[in-house]
């Protein structure tokens, strides 16, 4: 195991990418095709860069990548890259104004995790809450047609995520990258051909 774990670790730097991560979106690509070139992809929860810079590689010239998170990375990115620190569930001014100046786009992709604790219960809830809060990036920012891709800690909450990604998505799948190590838990939601946030039901008016 611990073998085939060095073989991705290695790859990257060979690949120069700056973690082992890339492979899980590469493989994602490969099998479900969400990237092409000239699109606009938002990647969220993007350092150290390495989905950002594949992205930027598959979208090319014609393309756009804009990284958001909470930390800063050393990567240097192509021209067709911006990478900006901050959070994207609450934008400072500069990510909002990237954020209104490149959507809709054509591409969300989140690899966001939450700091594990070991508790199992607790991890999985705070990463269904990203993955939800994920989303909602999407359903304000993502172009119909669009394509979702995130990572969640499997367990109770998932088959709760999987409906919400179909009351969006023309196409909903779940995948776990041959990159994963067998023993993480992470699974990816792929969600295909972005229809739109569902309506929010009707308040009840109470009578004055």
């Amino acid at each position: 195991m611990k073998k085939y774990q060095d073989h991705y670790f290695k790859q990257a730097k060979k690949d120069n990418y700056p973690a082992r991560s890339v492979y899980k979106l590469q493989e994602i690509n490969k099998r479900f095709g969400i990237l092409r070139p000239g699109q606009k992809v938002l990647d969220l929860g993007a350092a150290p860069g390495s989905w950002t810079l594949f992205a930027a590689k598959v979208v090319g010239q014609g393309g756009k990548v804009l990284g958001v998170d909470l930390q800063s990375t050393a990567t240097d990115f192509p021209a067709n890259v911006r990478f900006l620190v901050g959070d994207v569930f609450e934008p400072p001014v500069e990510v909002q104004a990237a954020l209104e100046e490149l959507a809709p786009f054509d591409v969300v992709v989140s690899d966001m995790a939450p700091k594990t604790s070991g508790i199992i219960f607790r991890d999985q809830a705070f990463s269904f809450d990203l993955c939800v809060r994920a989303l909602e990036v999407a359903d304000k920012h993502l172009a119909k047609g669009g394509n979702f891709v995130a990572k969640i800690f499997e367990g109770p909450d998932v088959k709760q995520f999987a409906a919400m990604l179909r009351e969006r998505f023309n196409t909903v799948k779940n995948f776990k990258p041959q990159s994963s190590r067998s023993e993480s838990k992470e699974t990816f939601y792929i969600g295909l051909g972005f229809k739109g946030a569902p309506e929010a039901p009707a308040q009840d008016q109470i009578p004055v």
